[in-house]
């Protein structure tokens, strides 16, 4: 594989104008597809095969005109004064003439008026899909009521579901990882080129996302998921092979030399890192969540194109630029890690000479942070996590202040039979037992559908949406209900929905991990043909893991020090976070892995005593590392700026996991435990090395290439 991407290098390089031409043009065409094409995001997280998805299914066909979204109008009077119907009228008026509104309640009429006669709800039933609702018609929504004067009239529901903007905080990140570009390679040309080339893989996987939207339903959160990784990992792959390509320069080699090499053995890990997210990301389709799978397929998409990219158009950018990709006194072959005496060299001679102190410090450091982490709630998020001041969150708030949180987390009981008689009997039936049921306020009376074979039920329950009793309570209703016979009845609504969606990705984490776990110990076997150091780093990835699990869930689930991150309301962690975590994490911890671990291996191979070569291993890579990290951190910290809750969250945990896998437990961890191994940390059964294909990611074969003069600068032999 080295060989090959040591001729496309060259190639890149000496075709300059013709590959970045491609990669521009490319550029123009998926960013005018992206525009022609360019489809809906919305909030629907559908779960086929759960109890709550089949209710829904069947009162798109049974009940059409109670499957559309909904929306609930708060209605307040000042303190110390009660509604009348007559100044609620005009809001349900206003609200009616809404297009594409079938219905909008009386609450006079429904009952829906709190018992001190100041809240009333008016309940609003639109004719489609939240995700389907235009912005025109939201607008129209939120002006009913306009009218009324003297009532404080705040607008929620599901029809308000949109999603969250990109706007200018995420670029702080971005500014933070020029700056540390610029620091690492003490050139503007470097960084510029380095960042540029990113942002070009980043505009294209982009583009193509969008462009395919409009034929494949997506999540609101899944183009912020792929902007948020295709920017780090564009940004770390061009740093890891600029940074190669700089070192063969300050040694002499030529520049087309100097990038053939660098493509060939930096590149060598840059697609063995790219390959392990895309796997662990498409492999998010196992679980059998349509939702999931899409956003796992769209961000490894970017990460592909980020891979290409910096294969392909980065050497065409370094043939542009030069020797300016060097700082003036390297220019001369000045070696500022000359003699060894570079920080990496210190901090590995450090950590070798106390590797069993420092290992056991951070075991039980990186074990203290994952015990919170055994009291991770997941869920979906509602409108009380919204960001405060905007109007699902008003009107979350204050019907909470009329009615109770339970009115936020409304349910519904769909009740189908043969014929009218069976429905009503078992809806019946059914409202009583629910009434009787730990946890539930209120069951209201059954609404049929024209032919009187489906019935609603609504539950209110006594909690929030995402309250631990709200779950209780939604299973225990399901066992009640199951025992009645001659209809089928199913619990859905967006609180059950949540409810089914958390359960199912709950069960599903364990294998996932199981999945990734086993995945990293046969790609690392493949790539250093060891048994030992695929186990280590499959040990350290799961401390990685659990540790990020534990810090965000005490502070985004239990609230500790929330408030410097603008975590007014802490609750339960998004459902699909954690299994996301594990996909990302898992490919950037491998990454890491290998930037440092390959040299220690190269060395050894070459005749170093094991503990010297973990400090080589240190010694060169070290400040690579450090620097990809920090830009990692700075791109997803970015994130946390937002305000959408998932985005928040997000952002947080993969800036987190990346702090701590990158410089706790490979930068830390890993020399210690590589000294105590020594030469057992290479050691390879026989039968298992002639078995295991040679993928020559380390590039022993385009030394060998270069050292037999097929090379044009043979004399230059030395690739790392």
């Amino acid at each position: 594989m080295a060989t090959l991407l040591y001729r496309l290098g060259r190639f890149s390089f000496r075709r300059r104008g013709r590959v970045a031409a491609v990669w521009l043009l490319l550029l123009v065409v998926l960013g005018l597809a992206a525009a022609a094409f360019h489809g809906p995001t919305g909030d629907k997280f559908a779960m086929p095969g759960t109890e709550s998805q089949r209710a829904l299914d069947a009162l798109a066909k049974e009940f059409p005109q109670a499957s559309g979204a909904t929306g609930a109008i708060v209605v307040a009077a000042p303190q110390g004064r009660k509604l009348d119907p007559a100044a609620v009228a005009p809001v349900v008026k206003e609200a009616t003439g809404v297009p594409g509104v079938v219905a909008a309640l009386d609450p006079f009429k429904t009952g829906a008026v709190s018992a001190d006669g100041r809240y009333a709800l008016v309940q609003v039933q639109f004719d489609r899909k939240a995700q389907d609702v235009t912005e025109a018609q939201r607008a129209a929504y939120l002006k009913a009521g306009s009218s009324a004067k003297g009532l404080r009239v705040e607008h929620g529901g599901e029809v308000l579901n949109s999603a969250p903007e990109v706007g200018g905080s995420e670029g702080i990140g971005v500014v933070i990882a020029a700056v540390v570009l610029i620091v690492t390679f003490g050139s503007l040309v470097a960084a510029g080129m380095t960042l540029l080339n990113a942002l070009i893989g980043v505009g294209a996987g982009m583009g193509g996302l969008f462009a395919l939207s409009g034929v494949a339903e997506l999540t609101s959160v899944t183009p912020v998921l792929a902007l948020m990784l295709g920017l780090a990992v564009g940004i770390d792959y061009s740093l890891f092979i600029t940074s190669r390509y700089r070192q063969f320069l300050a040694e002499g080699v030529t520049p087309e030399e100097a990038a053939g090499r660098a493509v060939g053995t930096a590149g060598s890990a840059v697609v063995f890192a790219g390959a392990t997210v895309v796997i662990a990301l498409a492999g998010l389709s196992v679980v059998g969540i349509p939702f999931l799978s899409v956003m796992g397929l769209a961000a490894a998409g970017t990460v592909a194109v980020a891979v290409l990219v910096a294969l392909t158009l980065l050497p065409a950018f370094l043939s542009y630029a030069g020797a300016r990709v060097l700082p003036r006194k390297q220019r001369t072959g000045e070696n500022a890690d000359a003699g060894g005496r570079g920080f990496g060299y210190t901090w590995g001679r450090v950590v070798t000479r106390l590797r069993v102190p420092i290992l056991v410090a951070g075991v039980l450091a990186l074990g203290a942070l994952t015990l919170p982490a055994q009291n991770l709630r997941l869920a979906l998020p509602d409108a009380g996590t919204a960001a405060p001041g905007t109007p699902a969150r008003e009107a979350y708030d204050l019907t909470s202040e009329g009615f109770g949180e339970g009115f936020n987390a409304r349910l519904i009981a769909v009740v189908s039979a043969a014929d009218a008689a069976a429905t009503t009997a078992a809806a019946g039936e059914a409202a009583k037992l629910i009434q009787q049921t730990p946890g539930v306020l209120a069951v209201a009376p059954p609404q049929p559908n024209a032919a009187g074979t489906t019935a609603l039920l609504t539950i209110i329950p006594k909690a929030g949406p995402t309250a631990a009793a709200t779950e209780d309570a939604v299973h225990a209703i399901r066992a009640k209900v199951a025992r009645i016979g001659g209809a089928e009845i199913a619990v859905t609504g967006a609180t059950a929905v949540g409810i089914d969606v958390s359960d199912k990705l709950a069960d599903a984490m364990p294998v996932y991990l199981l999945l990734v776990v086993g995945l990293s110990v046969l790609l690392l076997m493949l790539v250093f043909r060891s048994l030992l150091v695929p186990v280590k780093a499959a040990l350290g990835f799961l401390l990685t893991v659990g540790s990020t699990f534990g810090i965000t869930v005490a502070i985004f689930q239990e609230g500790h020090l929330a408030d410097l991150l603008g975590v007014d309301v802490p609750g339960p962690l998004v459902s699909f976070l954690p299994i996301l975590l594990i996909g990302i994490l898992f490919g950037l911890a491998m990454d890491y892995e290998v930037f440092l671990v390959s040299r220690m291996r190269e060395d050894y191979v070459r005749g170093d005593a094991p503990r010297q070569a973990t400090i080589n291993g240190m010694g060169h890579n070290a400040r690579v590392v450090t620097a990809a990290a920090l830009i990692m951190t700075a791109v997803f910290g970015g994130f946390v700026f937002m305000n959408d809750p998932i985005i928040k969250s997000m952002g947080f945990a993969l800036a987190v996991g990346v702090l701590v896998d990158a410089f706790v437990v490979r930068m830390t961890l890993v020399p210690a435990v590589m000294s105590m191994l020594g030469r057992a940390a290479w050691w390879l059964p026989r039968a298992l090395g002639r078995a295991l294909p040679d993928l020559d990611v380390e590039g022993e074969r385009l030394r060998h290439h270069l050292t037999t003069g097929a090379a044009e600068s043979p004399e230059r032999a030395g690739v790392m």
